[in-house]
């Protein structure tokens, strides 16, 4: 096992605290000014329990990341609330319920490459890419002359998603999101 700084821990990774694995499904750098030094909030599930549990690690903090077995996979379908993967080495398909990807499936389109990680034979985690494209299906129409206003609204992805997006963007174009934040980031 390797250990890592606290501030190397990403949305999807698995680490060992308190002798168990967790899978992390949010986080986020915290610093407040004056008081103390800053911090990772990191909120986690417990892959054998199924428990969730919020811990705050200082930054200078290093964290056990767990042994597992990363395997390049690519998303190919969703069918029904079950997705399903196929392995880029052996062409072996694996199907996963909505449940056990924590609101990442508003991520996958088909033909997305992920890792699965697997500790012990069993699929434990999917690491997304760090940003995905997707099409906006759904939104407001832009107000008229609304180039560089700091206001958003939200718009539905053909994912299902819903991100909140700049008053330019409308239906039918292309934006890249962040898959750790859900963030809008760009036009693609």
């Amino acid at each position: 096992m390797a250990k890592v700084l606290a501030t190397e821990i990403r949305v999807g990774n698995l680490i060992e605290w308190e002798k168990r694995i967790w899978r992390v499904l949010k986080c986020y750098h915290v610093h407040v000014g004056g008081r103390g030094g800053a911090f990772m909030q990191v909120e986690m599930k417990d892959i054998e329990a199924g428990t969730k549990t919020n811990q705050r690690i200082r930054t200078e903090e290093k964290v056990e990341r767990a042994f597992v077995e990363p395997r390049e996979m690519t998303f190919l379908y969703a069918d029904g609330s079950s997705f399903v993967f196929m392995d880029k080495q052996t062409y072996e398909q694996l199907t996963l319920d909505a449940d056990f990807l924590e609101g990442q499936s508003g991520y996958l389109l088909p033909n997305t490459d992920v890792q699965v990680n697997f500790h012990n034979e069993r699929a434990i985690g999917v690491q997304l890419p760090g940003s995905v494209v997707l099409t906006v299906t759904e939104t407001e129409p832009n107000l008229k002359g609304a180039t560089a206003t700091g206001s958003f609204k939200p718009a539905k992805t053909e994912t299902g998603l819903t991100v909140m997006v700049p008053q330019f963007v409308v239906e039918g174009e292309k934006i890249k999101v962040n898959t750790d934040t859900g963030e809008y980031m760009e036009r693609a």
